[in-house]
């Protein structure tokens, strides 16, 4: 059932029927949601330490002492009604399993693409790969990272007189978010890096971009933010201003790598290149033996018709 279509019938340039493109899409997305839910049955079985892992720096931050008497604005987890405990250990596991099985489904996407790529696209796409796992993984514990700092400050904000429940279902909920849109917001960089390998963008363009890539990016990272407060938006939006501004400067090296290997590289289509015409030397002359004649040209002027040899009359 999983056999892959390219196992059937190889194509030397990596050409296969739609139908085998959706077949083999199909046997890489099984093995990618296969790869997921191992990693979440196994999340599953230790659901318990890894909840604690997770909400242990915020309750570390925030959360309000046993013996009460607390002087500075503090909160409790709580599970919010009967079968919350449940429906909380399956969104746990679930994106423990996304992000613990990156790697796997980034490399089953890979795969898929990589027969359509030269030779040396798969030296590129391979190491986009192996730079988008620990991108994604970065910015997933960035926002493991700024959450206890994120709830200090918005617990902050709680009158005196006030006492603040955070239920569980709605604490996890926001910790799902913010690792997907971190982990996600990281690619951003490398998408652009795919773009300029793959010649679609040059790095002058994408430089030339960083006004309305500095807005786009603060105004996503305003949107993208679960909590909304300004400081998991500052938190979010500096990393990938720096990794763009990384991601141009990638961009242009590879393009001044380019112009010196191809100085033709950027004109245009009915754009004329520059042609060397300094004279060169030119080698010594060859001599070259003549050919031998014909029988019927070695007659004379009478076998020949007055060439005298020659194969014309001049």
């Amino acid at each position: 059932m999983l056999k892959s279509a390219r196992n059937q019938q190889k194509d030397p340039e990596g050409r296969m029927p739609l139908a085998a493109h959706l077949r083999e899409l199909r046997n890489r997305l099984l093995k990618s949601v296969l790869a997921i839910l191992v990693v979440t049955a196994v999340a599953m079985w230790q659901y318990e330490p890894i909840a604690h892992f997770i909400t242990g720096p915020t309750i570390a931050a925030v959360g309000c002492p046993t013996g009460g008497g607390h002087p500075h604005p503090c909160a409790q987890i709580v599970a919010n009604g009967f079968i919350a405990p449940f429906t909380i250990m399956l969104k746990l596991s679930l994106t423990v399993g996304l992000v613990a099985a990156s790697p796997l489904w980034l490399y089953q996407l890979w795969a898929f693409l990589a027969p359509g790529l030269h030779r040396h696209e798969k030296k590129y796409a391979l190491g986009f790969v192996g730079a988008g796992v620990p991108l994604f993984l970065g910015g997933a514990y960035l926002a493991y990272a700024v959450l206890p700092t994120t709830a200090g400050a918005l617990v902050g904000l709680t009158p005196g007189d006030w006492s603040n429940l955070f239920p569980a279902d709605d604490f996890f909920d926001i910790v799902t978010r913010m690792v997907l849109v971190f982990g996600f917001s990281f690619e951003l960089p490398l998408l652009l890096v795919l773009l300029n390998f793959g010649g679609v963008l040059t790095g002058k363009r994408v430089l030339s971009w960083w006004r309305f890539m500095v807005m786009g990016i603060t105004i996503f990272a305003a949107v993208a933010t679960p909590t909304g407060d300004p400081l998991t938006m500052s938190l979010l939006a500096a990393p990938i201003v720096l990794l763009y501004f990384g991601a141009v400067g990638i961009c242009l090296f590879n393009d001044r790598r380019r112009r010196l290997a191809n100085p033709d590289r950027a004109l245009a289509d009915d754009e004329a290149s520059e042609l060397d015409l300094t004279p060169s030397e030119v080698d010594a002359i060859e001599p070259v033996a003549p050919s031998r004649m014909l029988p019927e040209q070695a007659g004379g002027e009478g076998a020949d018709g007055g060439r005298r040899g020659y194969d014309d009359v001049t």
